[in-house]
């Protein structure tokens, strides 16, 4: 399936922002923690440069405020510069307003500090859903054209399995949803989009999901991963749960080999190029 062209997008945010670590890790902690973000995005960059690839990148706007250069580089690689949202807050955690001016504030930062426009958006922990139906419209009226924040699947922290598996207008808001990538199975969603999927099962596994939804739906796949999933000396955490802890640092040292083997496997661009349509101005 190397000729089938699928999207490949990184969500640009450093180890201590991830929710299921916010328990353990308070906000008020952040800037005084090591941050690792911005060499770990640009041994990213250069593994794709070596692979011929072009992605998304959903960044923070955490992130950046503190790394204009990385988005800058982004940009300069010839990569789609996208939303990841201002402090990495789950939507469903926030109000309209509160999602309004954090998309806003992400939006404007991320056009000044990379001088391109800024037109896709992605949900910390894909927390647009059923508790969010203002959500798509606040995008549009935030001037985001798309965003790829649904994942169709049964997850303790996120998804919606009854969500359609493909691109779609979220409603009349004009905003298009580009939901991550899905395998569907003995009548049952399963993920097939990257992230902790890849480095907890075996690569083959992944390949076949991917090559499955390129032959047999005739679709293209929407993959990611974080800049934090390549490092495994990040700072380890104390007194996590098992189940925290194993999803977090189990085969960190083997997602990097990984990535590699995945640019060779298959065709990778960025999700304005593989989608042209969501990114397109709808009036």
């Amino acid at each position: 399936m190397a000729d089938f062209r699928n999207a490949l997008t990184v969500d640009v945010e450093d180890y201590f922002h991830v929710s299921a670590l916010a328990p353990h890790i308070p906000r008020s902690d952040w800037a005084r923690l090591p941050c690792r973000v911005e060499r770990n995005t640009e041994r990213i960059l250069e593994t794709l440069e070596e692979g011929g690839a072009r992605a998304t990148f959903f960044v923070l706007g955490w992130v950046a405020e503190r790394y204009p250069a990385l988005v800058r580089r982004i940009v300069d690689g010839g990569h789609e510069l996208a939303s990841h949202g201002y402090g990495h807050q789950r939507v469903c955690d926030l109000s309209e307003k509160e999602f309004r001016d954090d998309a806003r504030r992400a939006r404007e930062l991320l056009e000044q500090t990379g001088g391109v426009p800024v037109h896709g958006y992605r949900a910390p922990s894909f927390s647009i859903g059923k508790l969010t139906p203002w959500a798509h419209r606040v995008l549009r009226d935030t001037g985001h054209r798309y965003s790829s924040s649904l994942y169709p699947v049964r997850h303790d922290h996120y998804g919606d399995p009854l969500a359609p598996r493909f691109p779609h207008a979220a409603d009349t808001a004009g905003v298009t949803e580009l939901p991550m990538t899905t395998v569907r199975l003995f009548g049952r969603n399963w993920p097939a989009a990257g992230g902790g999927y890849f480095r907890l099962l075996p690569y083959q596994l992944s390949r076949r999901c991917l090559q499955r939804v390129n032959a047999a739906d005739n679709r293209p796949c929407i993959f990611y991963l974080h800049p934090w999933e390549i490092d495994p000396h990040q700072p380890r955490q104390r007194g996590l749960p098992v189940k925290t802890r194993l999803r977090h640092y189990l085969n960190l040292r083997r997602t990097e080999p990984r990535l590699r083997r995945l640019l060779g496997d298959f065709h990778w661009d960025r999700l304005d190029r593989v989608f042209p349509e969501a990114a397109e101005d709808p009036s």
